[in-house]
Order: C-alpha cells, then sequence, then structure tokens
C-alpha cells in the first residue's frame, strides 16, 4: 500500500514539473516572437511589410542591407558603440569593484554618511542633470569626444551597490590581515586578493554595463554631433530617412545591434543568474 502511494505521489509530482517546463517554454517563446518578427521583418521590402505580419522569411535582405550601407556607415558605428561598451565596462568594473572593496573593508569616518549618498544617487534620474553636465564637457572641449562617454562611469552607483553586498561575505577580514603581515600594500591586497575574490559580482555586473552602454542613445545624441563617431542607437535614428522611411532597413540595422545581445544573454545567463544568487550568500 505504501508502494503504491509512493509511485503516485511520484507520478503527481512528475506531471507538476512537466506542467511548470511546458508553461515556461510557452512563456520563452513569447518573449522571443518579437525578436523573431524583427529578424523576419528585415528580410521583407516596405510594401510588404506594410501589408500584413509576416512570419517566414523574405528575399529582400541583401537589398535592405544594401540600402542601410548606404544611408548610414552601419557598421563604423558598431564598432564605435563596441569600443565605448568595452572601455566603459572595463572602467566602471574596476572602480565600482575598488569602491565596494574600500566601503566594505575600510571602516572610516564618514563611511555610512558617504555609502548612504552613493546610495541616494541612485534615486535621481540622469536625465535631470543633463544641462549641467552638457554645460560642463562645453567648457572643458570635450564635446563630439568619447571622453564624457567613458569617465563618468566611474562612479557607477547600482555597481558599487551589488558589489559591496558581495563583498561583506566574500572576503574575510583576517585574509587581508594575513597579506598585510606578509608585507602587501593595500592596492596588492585589492587586485591580487579581493579582485579575484569578489569577480563573480564585478562579471556579473559588467554584463548589464555592457549592455546598458551598448543600447544607450540619449547620451551620445546629445553629446556627439560628428557622424562617423555616431553609435548604433543613433545610426537606428539616422536609417529612417527624412522624407521615406525605409522600414526594411531600419529592421536590419536593429538586427544587427540586437543580435550581439541575444548572443551575450544565450551564452552569459547562467553567469548572470549564478552571480545575482551566490551574492546573496555570505561567507
Amino acid at each position: 500500500m505504501e508502494t503504491k502511494v509512493k509511485k503516485t505521489n511520484n507520478i503527481r509530482t512528475s506531471s507538476k514539473k512537466v506542467g511548470w517546463y511546458i508553461f515556461l517554454i510557452i512563456l520563452t517563446l513569447i518573449c522571443l516572437v518579437p525578436f523573431y518578427i524583427m529578424i523576419i521583418d528585415a528580410t521583407h521590402t516596405n510594401g510588404e511589410i506594410a501589408s500584413k505580419l509576416w512570419l517566414l522569411p523574405g528575399t529582400a535582405l541583401l537589398d535592405n542591407y544594401h540600402r542601410l550601407v548606404e544611408s548610414v556607415p552601419i557598421w563604423k558605428g558598431f564598432a564605435n558603440s563596441l569600443f565605448i561598451a568595452v572601455a566603459v565596462t572595463a572602467v566602471s568594473g574596476y572602480f565600482s569593484a575598488l569602491t565596494a572593496y574600500g566601503f566594505s573593508r575600510y571602516k572610516f569616518k564618514g563611511n555610512k554618511m558617504l555609502y548612504a549618498i552613493v546610495l541616494g544617487s541612485m534615486m535621481i534620474p540622469m536625465q535631470l542633470g543633463f544641462i549641467g553636465f552638457y554645460q560642463l564637457i562645453s567648457k572643458m572641449h570635450l564635446l563630439n569626444s568619447y571622453i564624457p562617454l567613458i569617465i563618468p562611469s566611474i562612479a557607477n552607483a547600482s555597481s558599487v551597490f551589488f558589489i559591496k553586498g558581495y563583498t561583506d561575505g566574500a572576503v574575510s577580514e583576517s585574509l587581508i590581515e594575513a597579506a598585510r603581515i606578509d608585507g602587501c600594500n593595500e592596492f596588492s591586497i585589492f587586485n591580487k586578493i579581493g579582485l579575484p575574490l569578489i569577480m563573480p559580482s564585478v562579471a556579473t555586473m559588467s554584463i548589464f554595463t555592457f549592455i546598458g552602454t551598448w543600447n544607450n542613445y540619449l547620451t551620445p545624441l546629445i553629446l556627439i554631433s560628428d557622424m562617423e563617431k555616431y553609435t548604433l542607437p543613433i545610426m537606428q535614428v539616422v536609417a529612417r530617412g527624412v522624407y521615406k522611411t525605409e522600414f526594411g532597413a531600419i529592421y536590419t540595422c536593429i538586427a544587427i545591434s540586437v543580435v550581439p545581445i541575444m548572443i551575450a544573454f544565450a551564452f552569459l545567463s547562467k553567469k548572470i543568474i549564478g552571480g545575482l544568487t551566490i551574492g546573496g550568500v555570505k561567507g
């Protein structure tokens, strides 16, 4: 009798798991539908896109690509976006880790107040400071350059907040004291001991930073005026044209910009989830 009850419970548990898996698969497909339609529309002409919703690929992909290349230097924009995203990710990752490590491991006067200011800055929309930021960059003669797009990423409050929470549990005080006894200076301790230990959290936030920078539209639009320095999101707007909107070319441009992000999520999703979950574990 007990064996039958166990088998019945196992069957019910298995059926519930199968039901949840089917539900999650359906949700995944629903999330992928917009991307699929976007890629499919990149293979159709303007008339076809305007006539109905297409689920099968067309034959106009090369024509759309040629019109896109003729209207905007798309691959130049791709290279510009890649350079800025990589530079911002590197700068933000290292200095955010350094700042978070300082807040976590050094108990100095004003520590909590400064950390509260960092957290408070997360509640202020960056759009509110654009006028002052533009005036500052103009007076420094840095308009139409990538410097104001990269250097401010040193102060990334969200990364500092996340990495600090991870550092509190991942880096033990006894390990730091042992390194000091061995004669290591503070920067060597951070670079050789602290940074490797908190690298999972740094990697997680670096992924989000890269994606956010890649998709950033407003800041480059305000600061960059030379078309040769435009990033990919701005190229997408320029590709629309003035008198006639080339929907096929636009969808092709969007597909070019989105595919790297989709690939990044496909290969790094486990890293993202692992970093987010392990950040809550205290050592």
